[in-house]
């Protein structure tokens, strides 16, 4: 009876709080299984309300006022008790309405944040989290979404200037920080944020196939039909949105995207941090890399001379289009200087130059 009166947003919302509703409920089975006697129901008169994930009798959960944390989730984990209370920890410091119980090595996780994607990954570190589930609060409290669109395309991206580029093109993009992979909840709430039935992710990255995997599933089990197509690059990522039609079938649609990005060659220039073995020699700390494919194909000392080498291999294969991506301290020069270089040698061959901002790699090439 007096919880409406020690929490503002249960008197704003004119009804009681739900655990101690429940708490009662529980009790008063507990006193007519014993006795056979029911108690008096006082709380049975039902309070219209929306439900929306959160606390039944308070619309908006423990807040009430739709000020609270924009995301529910809810996980299994597997991981030991020393794991779980550093787990406890980190999601306190991400958000409110925490439960963890379990024992025995599994453990159920609730918690309510902001960023769903630190609470998955808290538990990627603690353990193996599985059976995740994340639940949107805010987004249809105030106004229904429209009528979700036919196609979308999910693309991650290493910088900011390759995201503006992709949402030109139509694209939801996650931006994907230098030493900062997205987790799973990350790419499934832009999957949400697409709003479409149908959705294609681009992961663009070796590294995130099984956290694209695992993002495809929960939108899959929301009803979102999503096919990854395994793009290890972001020059392969641009390829395949470059032939994407909506207006075809999905299955005819995946299809094209997934030649385009698997015809198209990728490297990217690094610079070496320590000495170490490569698979094109010994390398020394400040060393230029030529990667090509995923693998260090040119040792230079230089950017403009690395990038020339690491352009030649790759056309010697074969090639009509050259794509460059320039970070974000990379000088427009160089780019000049490479389409010179193509035109020179590769009479047939275009080349098309991006800004990427701020990414990793001073440079990306494709050649499709």
């Amino acid at each position: 009876d007096a919880t409406p009166g020690q929490l503002p947003a249960l008197a704003r919302a004119g009804v009681v709080d739900a655990g101690g509703r429940g708490l009662v409920t529980l009790l008063g089975a507990l006193v007519e299984a014993v006795s056979g006697r029911g108690p008096e129901r006082p709380y049975e008169t039902p309070v219209p309300f929306v439900p929306v994930g959160g606390d039944a009798e308070c619309p908006a959960g423990d807040d009430g006022d739709g000020g609270g944390p924009a995301f529910e989730v809810i996980y299994l984990l597997e991981a030991d008790d020393e794991a779980v209370e550093r787990l406890r920890a980190r999601l306190d410091a991400l958000g409110d309405s925490l439960v963890v119980v379990g024992g025995d090595g599994l453990w159920n996780v609730h918690v309510h944040v902001d960023d769903a994607g630190a609470a998955v990954e808290a538990g990627v570190e603690a353990g193996r989290p599985y059976r995740i589930r994340i639940t949107h609060f805010a987004a249809d409290r105030a106004h229904a979404r429209p009528e979700p669109a036919r196609r979308a395309v999910v693309v991650v991206v290493p910088g900011d200037g390759l995201a503006a580029l992709c949402r030109e093109a139509g694209a939801t993009t996650v931006l994907a920080r230098p030493g900062e992979p997205p987790a799973s909840g990350e790419l499934a709430d832009a999957v949400r944020r697409a709003h479409a039935r149908e959705v294609v992710l681009l992961p663009n990255d070796a590294d995130l196939r099984h956290t694209a995997a695992a993002a495809a599933e929960q939108a899959r089990a929301q009803g979102v039909r999503v096919a990854v197509i395994p793009t290890r690059a972001a020059v392969q990522g641009i390829a395949a949105l470059a032939v994407h039609e909506p207006d075809r079938s999905f299955d005819e649609d995946v299809v094209a995207m997934t030649s385009a990005a698997g015809a198209t060659r990728y490297a990217e220039l690094a610079v070496a941090e320590r000495q170490s073995w490569t698979t094109a020699g010994i390398c020394q700390a400040g060393d230029i890399l030529g990667l090509i494919d995923g693998d260090v194909a040119v040792i230079g000392q230089d950017v403009p001379g690395t990038a020339r080498k690491v352009l030649d291999r790759m056309l010697a294969a074969g090639g009509e289009l050259v794509t460059l991506v320039l970070g974000e301290n990379t000088p427009p020069t160089l780019a000049e200087a490479l389409e010179q270089h193509v035109r020179d040698g590769h009479l047939a061959v275009d080349t098309t130059t991006y800004r990427g901002g701020h990414q990793g790699a001073p440079l990306l090439i494709g050649v499709e």
